[in-house]
């Protein structure tokens, strides 16, 4: 039994799930806007708003804390140095004053082959 057990299993083994995390992770962060299954956008949901918040924060840190803070967020992608760039550089800092909720779910309706939820992950614009 699974009580209590927090995350999504994907119907994946643990490194196929790891990987489909930090590409979807990537690609939201490239494009500010992604089409994907409900299931796997509440996945990364908390994991993008997270790596966004700490972008965010490290702003007002000292270069030590910047450092810091680029380098968790590119371990947690796996690299990746241009999304990095692009997340401290342009995303950060258009949620300055923001204090959370960056991400919006749009609902789209069920996928045509098999009926799998389908949303649009994206940034929430200000």
């Amino acid at each position: 039994m699974r009580h209590q057990v927090a995350g999504y299993k994907l119907g994946r083994s643990k490194g196929a799930r790891i990987a489909l995390r930090r590409t979807l992770i990537k690609q939201f962060f490239t494009h500010e806007r992604i089409t994907t299954t409900k299931t796997k956008a509440q996945a990364i949901r908390g994991d993008a708003e997270r790596m966004i918040t700490v972008a965010r924060r490290s702003a007002d840190g000292t270069d030590a804390a910047k450092v810091n803070a680029r380098r968790l967020v590119s371990a947690r992608l796996g690299g990746g140095d241009d999304v990095v760039k692009k997340l401290f550089d342009e995303i950060a800092p258009r949620f300055a004053t923001r204090p959370g909720g960056y991400t919006r779910m749009l609902k789209l309706g069920p996928r045509h082959g098999d009926a799998a939820e389908m949303v649009i992950l994206e940034l929430v614009e200000e």
